[in-house]
This record gives C-alpha cells, structure tokens and sequence, in this order.
C-alpha cells in the first residue's frame, strides 16, 4: 500500500529537536528502514501529486498538527503542500484526520478545530487510553497510531483492542 509522506520545516525540526533526526536517511532508518512503499514530498512543492485531486488517496493524516496548520485548512490559505493537499483531501471528500499538538487550547483553537470537525474532518487528539496497562512508551504511542489506521479503514493491527 503506497503511503505519501510531507514532513514540513517545522516538522524537521521538532524531528531534529525531539528525535535526533537530522536527516531523511535518519529517518528512514528510524522507521523500519523499508520504505518501498513510501514517496517523500517537499512541503514546498505546491505542484507535487498530493496536491491535485486526480490523485485518490484514501484520506490524508496530519500528525501532528500545530495550531498553524489548523487554521490555515480551516480558512484555506493553502501556503504549503501540507496545507494544499489537506484542502485537496477535503474538496474531494475524503478523509482527513488531524492530530492537534498543542495544549492547552485557547477558544481561537477550539473554534478552528470546530470549524474543521463541521467541514468532516476527524479530530483525534493524541490521548492514549490506560486499559491495556501499558508498560512502553511504545505502546501508548502504538494506541495512537491504531486510531488513525481504524479511521482509514486499514485492515493493520498494531495495538491491543477493548476486551470488555
């Protein structure tokens, strides 16, 4: 299954600050190492495939997403390819699911957020849940991460499910 990646300049640099991650190599490498199905775009490519809506995806993540970024898909500016492909995502009504960085939230962001979630975007707050005891940080990242795939609809199990 193709995956398409942008990483904005912010995003490399929360990469580099968070991650030690200098590099697409780097990356990579910290990924698995297997990226044959995986096509890096420049987030400065406004013309780049994610950016037209002739190309079907089957929705779009941002994750994680700033406040920035937030408000400018709500009011679509569309100054990055990010920005353009999640307003693509959106025109063509597919699904676009973002996951907000900041906290706490000011009414500026609630209303942006709003603003999204009306127009059909999914909002999915970084919030791991405890029931499965975690023991790794790994593992609450993991719950995460298998949110956003339940909402693309991949058949990819990655994290323990509810038990009841």
């Amino acid at each position: 299954m193709p995956v398409w990646l942008i990483v904005s300049s912010h995003g490399w640099r929360l990469l580099k600050e968070e991650l030690g991650i200098l590099n697409v190599e780097q990356l990579r490498d910290s990924t698995g190492g297997d990226w044959s199905t995986t096509t890096l775009f420049e987030d400065g490519d406004r013309g780049a495939k994610p950016a037209s809506g002739s190309q079907r995806t089957r929705g779009m993540v941002i994750c994680p997403c700033s406040m920035g970024t937030v408000a400018a898909i709500a009011h679509g500016t569309s100054r990055s390819l990010v920005e353009r492909a999640a307003d693509v995502t959106l025109k063509e009504r597919r699904r676009l699911i973002v996951v907000p960085r900041e906290t706490p939230l000011s009414v500026i962001h609630l209303r942006n957020l709003t603003i999204l979630a009306e127009a059909g975007v999914v909002v999915v707050p970084a919030a791991p849940g405890f029931y499965h005891r975690p023991t790794r940080i790994e593992e609450l990242i993991d719950f995460v991460v298998q949110r956003l795939i339940d909402q693309l609809d991949l058949p990819i199990d990655i994290a323990q499910r509810w038990q009841g």
